[in-house]
């Protein structure tokens, strides 16, 4: 029903906002440091992301084709990364990051960010240049046309290097390090993606354990999501899986292991 009601990222966003306790993320960083292992907190958070949404709740891993929800052969994130000095943004997707130790994020992330700063980005981040030099009103008819054949069809356009795993399964946009407390993101047209999160800046914050008063190290989050996929039940679970991997990295250090069943039934992956 709800692919049939709403239009893609026009009438069918819903918003949601959450605050995670990322205390022991942060020790384990300093850890892994100490070890020579350079993690950060985005890269722990998109870790978690891609584990939740492969493994706790990978209903949310999918996307409309003609009005049908599509399962995604692999969860994979789109790494939204500042370039030119911060002065324009572009990213990248890890993909299978389910299957990835934390080092190994670490490690292909670093790469990609030090090419695509480099190179302005590539494949369709990079031929947003393309777009902008196309005369309007033409550029927004072209647009227009590419949504359609993209979205609408899920036709893949190798053209200009677009397809329904172009953008992976999710985004993820670090504002924080820009000294932003929190906000959102726009679910970008031509994507197929269903979620877009943003992650705030870290600030300690008094909160009860135990019946205690302590200070702990909070991560505001705040989520776009296409209702067609995503709705508020499945946001809470999405939510809560993320937590459980927040307060417990050591569960990302392994990668999810695949046996020749496991994808017939996902609930079999370990």
């Amino acid at each position: 029903m709800a692919s049939a009601i709403y239009r893609p990222a026009t009438d069918g966003r819903t918003y949601g906002t959450y605050e995670v306790d990322i205390t022991n993320v942060l020790k384990y960083i300093e850890k892994q440091r100490k070890k020579g292992i350079r993690l950060t907190i985005t890269q722990v958070v998109a870790s978690a992301l891609g584990r939740s949404l492969s493994v706790d709740i990978p209903e949310l891993n999918a996307y409309v084709k003609r009005g049908r929800i599509v399962p995604r052969d692999s969860a994979d994130i789109f790494i939204a990364v500042s370039v030119g000095g911060g002065a324009e943004m572009t990213g990248f997707p890890v993909r299978r990051i389910d299957e990835k130790s934390l080092e190994q994020i670490s490690q292909e992330m670093q790469e990609k960010v030090d090419r695509y700063r480099m190179d302005r980005g590539a494949g369709p981040v990079k031929n947003k240049y393309f777009l902008a030099k196309v005369p309007w009103p033409f550029r927004n008819w072209l647009f227009r046309l590419i949504r359609f054949l993209s979205v609408e069809l899920s036709i893949p356009l190798g053209f200009i290097g677009v397809n329904p795993g172009t953008f992976g399964s999710a985004m993820l946009s670090n504002i924080g390090s820009h000294g932003l407390q929190f906000g959102f993101a726009a679910l970008m047209p031509a994507s197929n993606l269903p979620i877009v999160i943003v992650m705030g800046s870290v600030e300690k914050k008094p909160v009860v354990r135990n019946n205690k008063i302590v200070i702990r190290d909070i991560l505001p989050i705040g989520g776009v999501f296409d209702h067609r996929i995503v709705d508020g039940a499945q946001g809470g679970k999405l939510a809560k899986a993320v937590t459980k991997y927040l307060s417990e990295p050591e569960l990302l250090e392994q990668g999810v292991v695949w046996d020749e069943d496991d994808k017939e039934n996902p609930e079999s992956k370990h």
